[in-house]
C-alpha cells in the first residue's frame, strides 16, 4: 500500500462563477495504460482510495480491500443490467454490407439501432441479418427504428456480437463474453457494461455481506451514447443521451433505512449514481418506478442521494469525468488521475477502480 499527500489546493466542489470548459477536463494518457483485457482473475484489480477529508488524499490499495473501506450498515447499490450482443452484421437487399449497433430494444421484435453503411438505408428498405430480416421503419438523426421478423433478443443471442468499447481493439471472444458481464447481471438490455461492477465476484460479495454492508439493486440499460464525445468546448451546450432505468420499491426502502440509521449510500458505478440522482429529481422525490434519464451531472450539481462512488477511470474530456469531478471536486480528481497515470493504473472498462467520497460542497439534501 502506498500513499500520496494531499495537495495544497482546495478539494471542494468546483466554483460555478466561471463557465466550465471542456479543456478543464483533459489529461494526458499513455496508450499502453488503456486496458485491452480483463485482469487474470475477476477482482484482481487495483483500487485508488480517494478521500479529500483525509491526509493523505490518495492511498493505493487492492480492490479486494473494499470490504475494509466500507462501514457496517453502508448500503451498496448495484446496477443489474445485462449486456446484450448488440452488434449485428448483415447486408442490404442490394447486397451492400451493413453493421447495426442495437441501442435499445423497444419491443419483442423491434429495436432502435445505429447503422454503418456506405449509404444510409432508406425508410421501408429491408436489411438482412443471416436468416432474419429487419425493415427500416423510422429515422431520427443517427438512430434507425427497425422492425424485425423475429424476436430481437433471440436474434442477438444467435447472431450478435458483444459490443466491446471502441478503445478495446480485439475481436470479442469467450473470455469477454464472461468477463464483460457482472456476476449479478439479470435484466438484458445494455450495450455497454456497468464496468465498476466487473470487479466483484461471489466471494467478494460474500465478504461485503459478512462485514454488514447492505446491498440493493436497480436497472439502468447503458446505451451506445455513453461513448459519445463532447464536441463543443462550451460544456453547457452538450446534450446527453437518454437511458432507461427502473428502481424497485425494496431499493427505495433500503435507502430510506440507510438514511434513518445514518449510514452511507454507496453507488457501484456511474450508471447507478445517475439513476438514483435522476429519480430524486422527479416530482415527489426519490420513488420506485421506471423512467428515462438524460441527466448531465457536472461540477455545481447538488447530490441528493449518493454519498460515495466506486467507479473505473474515465476518458479525458468526457461527461463521466465531469460527473466524478462534481462528486469529489475538480482538483481532487485532477490529483487522483495524475497519480493514477504516474503509478501506471489500468484505465477504462477493463481497468482499475477508484473509491470516491462526496465532497462537502456537493452534500446531499437529507430528510
Amino acid at each position: 500500500m502506498s500513499t500520496t499527500p494531499r495537495p495544497d489546493e482546495s478539494q471542494g466542489g468546483s466554483s460555478t462563477h466561471s463557465p466550465l470548459r471542456l479543456s478543464d477536463f483533459d489529461y494526458a494518457l499513455p496508450d499502453e495504460l488503456i486496458a485491452q483485457h480483463p485482469p487474470a482473475i475477476r477482482g484482481g484489480s487495483r483500487l485508488l482510495d480517494v478521500d479529500a477529508a483525509r491526509d493523505p488524499l490518495l492511498v493505493d490499495r487492492a480492490f479486494s480491500d473494499l470490504p475494509d473501506l466500507l462501514q457496517a450498515g453502508d448500503l451498496l447499490v448495484m446496477n443489474d443490467t445485462r449486456v446484450i450482443k448488440a452488434r449485428l452484421f448483415g447486408r442490404k437487399a442490394s447486397g451492400g454490407r451493413i453493421e447495426a449497433m442495437v441501442e435499445r430494444i423497444d419491443g419483442i421484435d423491434s429495436a432502435v439501432a445505429m447503422i454503418r453503411a456506405s449509404h444510409a438505408p432508406a425508410i421501408g428498405s429491408a436489411l438482412h441479418f443471416g436468416d432474419a430480416v429487419a425493415t427500416v421503419r423510422s429515422r431520427d438523426g443517427a438512430f434507425f427504428g427497425l422492425q424485425f421478423d423475429t424476436p430481437v433478443l433471440d436474434l442477438l443471442d444467435r447472431a450478435g456480437q458483444l459490443p466491446l468499447p471502441p478503445y478495446i481493439r480485439h475481436t470479442p471472444d469467450s473470455i469477454d463474453e464472461d468477463r464483460y458481464q457482472t456476476v449479478f447481471a439479470k435484466h438484458p438490455g445494455a450495450v455497454a457494461a456497468p464496468t465498476a461492477g466487473l470487479h466483484l465476484d461471489d466471494a467478494l460479495l460474500a465478504r461485503l455481506a459478512d462485514r454488514g454492508i447492505e446491498r440493493a439493486f436497480l436497472t439502468l440499460h447503458v446505451g451506445a451514447g455513453t461513448f459519445a464525445p463532447i464536441r463543443d468546448d462550451d460544456v453547457e451546450a452538450h446534450v446527453m443521451h437518454t437511458e432507461r432505468y427502473a428502481i424497485a420499491p425494496e431499493t427505495i426502502e433500503a435507502i430510506t433505512q440507510a438514511r434513518a440509521r445514518g449510514s452511507r449510500v454507496v453507488a457501484l458505478g456511474t450508471t447507478t449514481l445517475r439513476a438514483l440522482e435522476s429519480a430524486a429529481l422527479e416530482p415527489g422525490g426519490l420513488q420506485a418506478g421506471a423512467g428515462q434519464t438524460a441527466l448531465f451531472i457536472r461540477p455545481g450539481f447538488q447530490f441528493k442521494v449518493v454519498d460515495a462512488l466506486i467507479t473505473n477511470f474515465h476518458l479525458p474530456r468526457s461527461t463521466l469525468l465531469m460527473l466524478v469531478s462534481a462528486l469529489s471536486g475538480i482538483e481532487t480528481i485532477r490529483s487522483a488521475y495524475a497519480h493514477a497515470v504516474q503509478q501506471r493504473y489500468r484505465f477504462f472498462s477493463y481497468g482499475d477502480a477508484m473509491l470516491l467520497r462526496r465532497s462537502t460542497a456537493a452534500s446531499p439534501a437529507r430528510p
